[in-house]
């Protein structure tokens, strides 16, 4: 009977160590990640980022993003839908991540269609229709096209300022900046700097509520 106690006793202990050492682990990887983004706040954003909201908006949200990722098609609405709660104190900065093989190409199509003042329609556009240019997880430029039709855009145009060297650099200075950052995988938030403590829409929202609480003291 005293054995089975002390095993008992032994095991709970090992598990408050385990769940402490667990809490410790993730206590310091969020704050490592938070003195990253803050010694690397200069790769956050950079002049080019398309944005979205107010300029002097008290919580800016910056998400690299890929436009084949099924992850990132999910998310926007959801923080559109945070910036449609928080009139005018939300600002959405996107960044460019294209870690799928062949969507440079898409980024570049967008970045072309935001030339003509059409880079939210037409992100909008390629995000709804993704399953019908995305085979397989790999992107195929040549089905794009009739998705971004009816936008206004002169595609003739779009397709030449695609190859732009400018744009060019501007997909490598933002692929550049989510490696300095650690940015593995898309979507990646960061909230006013901060990124987030682990994955998901709660976290994102949770981050996102307190740095609205923060702005209102």
């Amino acid at each position: 009977m005293k054995k089975a106690v002390l095993f008992i006793i032994a095991a709970v202990g090992l598990l408050l160590v385990f769940l402490f050492g667990t809490l410790i682990y993730k206590s310091q990887k969020s704050d490592s990640a938070a003195q990253l983004a803050e010694r690397n706040r200069a790769h956050l954003v950079r002049m080019h980022s398309p944005s979205l909201g107010k300029d002097d908006a008290p919580v800016v949200i910056i998400e690299f993003l890929d436009p084949a990722c099924a992850t990132c098609r999910e998310f926007y609405p959801l923080v559109k839908n945070m910036m449609a709660a928080n009139p005018d104190r939300i600002r959405l900065v996107l960044r460019y991540a294209p870690f799928h093989d062949g969507s440079d190409k898409v980024v570049a199509a967008l970045a072309a269609a935001r030339k003509q003042g059409k880079f939210w329609p037409a992100l909008e556009a390629l995000l709804a229709a993704q399953s019908e240019w995305v085979l397989n997880h790999k992107p195929q430029v040549g089905l794009i096209w009739k998705h971004l039709e009816g936008l206004g855009l002169n595609l003739e145009q779009l397709r030449a300022d695609m190859n732009a060297p400018e744009i060019a650099r501007m997909i490598a200075q933002d692929l550049e900046d989510a490696r300095v950052l650690d940015v593995t995988k898309t979507p990646e938030f960061f909230v006013n700097g901060r990124p987030l403590p682990s994955f998901g829409y709660d976290q994102l929202k949770g981050l996102v509520d307190k740095a609205l609480a923060a702005a209102r003291r």
